[in-house]
C-alpha cells in the first residue's frame, strides 16, 4: 500500500493558496423598499384607455465595511393613460456583496455590472408579482444591459474630461477634507 503524503498548501499545481485569490460572493439580497400602490381602484378596472407605461432604474453601491459593499438596484414602474393612474411599483432591491482580493481597479466595474446582473432576476420577479398584486398582468421587465450603461458613462467621463482641457488631474490640487 502506498504511503499518503499530506496535503501540500496551495491548489496543487504550485499556485497561491485560495485565500490569496480574488473572492467575490453574495452575502444577502433583501428588498430594501417596496411601494405598490394602486390609487384609481376599482375605477381603473373599467378603463378602456390603454396604459402607457414607464420605466426607470438607478444603481447605488456603497462600501459598508472594508470587504463588504451594498449594491442597490431601484426600479419605478408606472402606468398611466388619460383617466389616471393605472398603478405605480417603487421597488429598491438590494445586495451585500463580500469582495476579498479583488484589484482596486476591478471593484467598480463588478458592483456596476456583475453585482446588479445578478440581482436583476429577482427584482423583475417582484416586480411582476407586485404589478400582479394590483389586478394587472404581470409586467415582466426587459433585461437591462448593465455593462453597455457602464461603458458609456466611463466614456462619458472621458469625453468630459477631455473637453476639460486634458488636464483633469490638476484641477483637484487640494486635499479633501477631512471629518473632524
Amino acid at each position: 500500500m502506498a504511503e499518503q503524503e499530506p496535503a501540500a498548501k496551495g491548489n496543487g499545481n504550485g499556485a497561491a493558496s485560495a485565500s490569496d485569490e480574488p473572492q467575490v460572493s453574495v452575502v444577502a439580497q433583501y428588498v430594501k423598499d417596496l411601494s405598490v400602490e394602486n390609487p384609481s381602484a376599482p375605477q381603473v378596472f373599467q378603463w378602456q384607455a390603454q396604459p402607457s407605461l414607464d420605466v426607470q432604474f438607478s444603481l447605488n453601491a456603497d462600501k459598508i465595511a472594508d470587504e463588504v459593499h451594498e449594491v442597490s438596484l431601484k426600479i419605478e414602474v408606472s402606468a398611466r393613460s388619460d383617466n389616471g393612474v393605472h398603478f405605480v411599483i417603487d421597488l429598491t432591491y438590494s445586495g451585500l456583496f463580500a469582495i476579498r482580493g479583488v484589484p482596486d481597479e476591478a471593484i467598480p466595474p463588478f458592483l456596476l455590472i456583475e453585482a446588479p446582473r445578478l440581482l436583476f432576476p429577482f427584482a423583475r420577479q417582484i416586480v411582476a408579482e407586485a404589478v400582479t398584486n394590483t389586478g394587472f398582468p404581470p409586467f415582466l421587465l426587459e433585461p437591462i444591459d448593465f455593462a453597455s450603461i457602464y461603458m458609456a458613462q466611463v466614456q462619458a467621463l472621458q469625453e468630459q474630461d477631455s473637453q476639460q482641457g486634458g488636464d483633469a488631474g490638476s484641477a483637484e490640487t487640494e486635499p479633501a477634507p477631512k471629518d473632524s
